[in-house]
């Protein structure tokens, strides 16, 4: 295919040049006056006093360095041309620009600046930026003057060539129009200045990208190679989809099918037409493909060509460097930013690409990167790069495998669009069964079989899976999700609510025995997540919880260390630990299955093995603002226990220290911390200086910090060695009476019985 493709050719070239007659523009600057032309050196000076350095881009950066770029520049908006003729003669100049780049439709030329290269001026390799909406070219005009040297390269992919634009006649211009994408360089004028206007092409709106010339042969090709393809899906060595790289670089706003460049422009064209006919889609993508790896040095060797687009209004200069490229450890390369050949936007996500996906492959093996980055050496990590390569191209696929290829996608970009179909399907108001139900259902099967393992596994993207399930009602694949999936270990908690409104499908006895295998598989590792799958299930059904009981003995049992068949892993049996909320829901749950006798054993195990005031508080505060817990006597039953312990707390005295003396028991017993004991159990002294380098003053600080001493620090810098200066504080019993005043609202909340 490959093959095929690069004999297409089209009208017009990556370049145009030529001199066209003008009438004389009448160029005012502002500030200085008319230029005469052809230009004379003795306005030079004061030119240059009405222009500015011009700047450049590095990545983020916009810089100015004459060693990168030497260039004056005058903005447009101090230019004034006058003349009657003018416009014409430049419509005349544009017009055949855009024949020569092979662009039909109507162009513009917006003026951008006016550079001034005066005798060592010079612009190493860059390209430009698209500065304006629909810019795809860049058109440079060189007026009439006398310099030498200044020759424009332009390179685009193997291409390169070196257009002198020089002309003394003050009633010709020479010019030289180029895609935006094509790397260029202005060769240092040795002699002389040279004045050139640049101006941004933009298509005028027109859809002119697909009226190439007409390939019929090539259709036919296409099409018959393309229909083998199709035959041949599910082969080995069959790829799914087929991406073909696209030549020029497109910007977000020039990425569609109607505003391809030249050769491209054609080669869609025939690929559209070929699809059609071999029963394929094809769509227009943004490739990117990232790399890292180890770097070798080499010394000091120019490398051409290596950076990426600018930023801003600044062009972007090429840097060289002086690495190698070595091992490649880590590449990824995804498909995204999707363009229908009807001008739509597919809701698709980022697809991966294989490497025998690519046609032809190994396409990039020899390319320049958009990004080439050296790191050197650090400390034990040697040096290492980081390349990217970021294209347009072309994606087929057989229409009848465009499910398998989306859903072999990962799930950001699977899901948005099963989402989009099932969202189609609801809109329309169809029927279970029919095509828009059948296509999302297709879709989700596949996924729903695919589901990544463990590691991979989101929250977010199950319960919108689950979610998309229950909309379509396609109990099957719920139940193969929740046997499957969340039983099979892979469930994290955020999909609770999805999860069981989507068990609230299936019929009672089903949806019983999957929720009891999920809690089994998850809730020694997973026992929050597990509890909030139980609140969820048991506030979800309106024909009571008794189905739940096999579910919510089990919990029940891990919390115990009661594991039946099957059983965890050695290792995991044992109580499970879980936090406030997770408590109360299976006290909820267990009320809900009026299971007293094991709601105590749990709430007994809950009191002797939770932390105090990070689960037992919370979980108390929760049930006294629950009438329905209050009412179930296990979960009373720690209300009423954490307000007795409160209350207890309550009832220690509490009173300022006495005297200086501080809780002594250090870690360390060096000679620094022997004398912070010391000092620490001293009743008359409220403050110590420590007299000590640096590392033994850092030392001690560090044993008050671990040891939770009463004791503030600060640095005295007088003297050598500095001082550590340490004073007494009474952090304890400030800390005691902000518990007292907590301790007195919580007495409140909890003694406070809902009716």
């Amino acid at each position: 295919m490959a093959a095929l493709l690069h004999t297409i050719r089209r009208h017009g070239d990556f370049y145009a040049t030529g001199s066209a007659e003008i009438s004389a523009p009448n160029l005012s600057v502002q500030g200085m006056g008319m230029l005469s032309l052809p230009f004379q050196h003795s306005q030079l000076a004061a030119l240059l006093a009405r222009a500015e350095l011009a700047p450049f881009g590095r990545g983020e950066q916009t810089l100015i360095d004459t060693s990168v770029r030497n260039t004056w520049q005058i903005d447009a908006g101090a230019l004034a041309f006058g003349g009657r003729n003018w416009q014409r003669s430049l419509d005349a100049i544009v017009a055949r620009a855009a024949d020569g780049l092979g662009v039909p439709e109507p162009v513009l030329a917006q003026l951008y600046k006016l550079l001034i290269y005066d005798t060592g001026g010079f612009f190493v390799e860059h390209r430009d930026t698209e500065k304006a909406a629909g810019m795809f070219a860049t058109l440079v005009l060189v007026l009439p003057s006398l310099y030498i040297g200044g020759e424009l390269l332009v390179r685009h992919g193997e291409r390169e060539v070196r257009l002198d634009l020089a002309n003394t006649d003050a009633d010709e211009a020479a010019y030289a129009a180029f895609y935006a994408d094509c790397v260029h360089e202005v060769l240092p004028v040795t002699g002389g200045a040279r004045l050139a206007l640049v101006y941004n092409l933009i298509r005028d709106g027109g859809k002119g990208g697909l009226s190439a010339p007409e390939h019929a042969q090539e259709v036919r090709a296409a099409a018959e190679l393309l229909r083998g393809w199709t035959a041949g899906q599910g082969a080995d060595g069959a790829p799914d989809k087929l991406v073909y790289p696209l030549e020029h670089a497109y910007s977000m706003e020039g990425l569609c099918f109607e505003k391809l460049k030249q050769v491209d422009a054609a080669v869609a064209q025939v690929l559209v037409a070929a699809a059609a006919q071999a029963d394929c889609e094809v769509h227009l993508a943004l490739l990117d493909i990232e790399e890292q790896g180890s770097a070798e040095y080499d010394g000091y060797r120019p490398r051409r060509h290596r950076g990426h687009y600018g930023h801003d209004d600044a062009d972007h200069a090429v840097e060289d460097d002086e690495f190698e490229i070595g091992e490649i450890v880590d590449r990824s390369a995804t498909l995204s930013t999707w363009r229908a050949s009807d001008g739509g936007a597919p809701p698709l996500g980022a697809l991966p690409l294989l490497d025998e996906e690519l046609c032809p492959p190994g396409v990039f093996d020899d390319c320049e990167p958009d990004e080439l980055h050296f790191h050197e050496a650090t400390g034990n990590e040697g040096a290492s790069f980081e390349r990217a390569y970021r294209r347009a191209a072309l994606v087929l696929w057989p229409r009848g495998r465009r499910m398998a290829a989306i859903a072999a996608a990962p799930l950001a970009g699977s899901l948005p669009y099963l989402e989009h179909l099932v969202g189609e399907w609801l809109q329309a108001g169809a029927p279970a069964d029919s095509p828009q139900w059948r296509a999302a259902c297709v879709l989700a099967e596949l996924m729903v079989r695919g589901w990544p393992r463990f590691y991979q596994h989101s929250s977010a993207h199950a319960a919108r899976m689950l979610t998309s399930l229950a909309y379509l009602r396609h109990t099957a694949l719920i139940d193969v999700y929740m046997e499957q999936v969340a039983a099979a270990g892979c469930f994290a908690g955020g999909e609770a609510a999805s999860l069981a409104s989507a068990a609230s499908l299936l019929h009672r006895p089903r949806a019983a025995s999957l929720i009891d295998a999920i809690i089994a598989a998850n809730v020694s590792f997973a026992p929050g997540p597990c509890a909030e799958l139980l609140s969820h299930c048991c506030t979800g059904p309106s024909d009571g919880t008794a189905w739940l009981a096999p579910a919510v003995h089990r919990f029940a049992d891990a919390l115990l260390g009661r594991y039946a068949s099957p059983q965890p892993a050695d290792a995991l049996r044992r109580p499970v630990d879980i936090d406030a909320q997770a408590a109360v829901a299976v006290l909820a749950a267990l009320r809900d299955v009026a299971d007293d006798v094991l709601g105590r054993q749990v709430v007994e195990r809950l009191l002797a093995s939770c932390p105090f005031d990070a689960v037992l508080v919370d979980a108390a505060l929760a049930v006294a603002a629950d009438a329905a817990l209050l009412h179930f006597g296990p979960a009373d039953r720690l209300r009423a226990w954490v307000l007795e312990r409160i209350e207890e707390r309550i009832a220690l005295p509490l009173a300022p220290p006495r005297d200086w003396r501080r809780a002594s028991a250090l870690s360390c017993t060096c000679r620094y911390c022997a004398q912070l004991a010391l000092f620490l159990a001293d009743s008359t002294c409220a403050g110590w200086t420590l007299k000590a380098a640096e590392t033994h003053r850092r030392h001690v600080q560090g044993t008050i910090r671990d040891s939770h001493c009463e004791v503030d620090c600060v640095t005295v810098r007088q003297g050598s060695p500095h001082g550590l200066a340490c004073t007494k504080n009474q952090a304890g019993y400030e800390a005691r009476c902000r518990q007292r005043a907590a301790d007195l609202a919580l007495v409140e909340q909890l003694a406070t019985v809902k009716g």
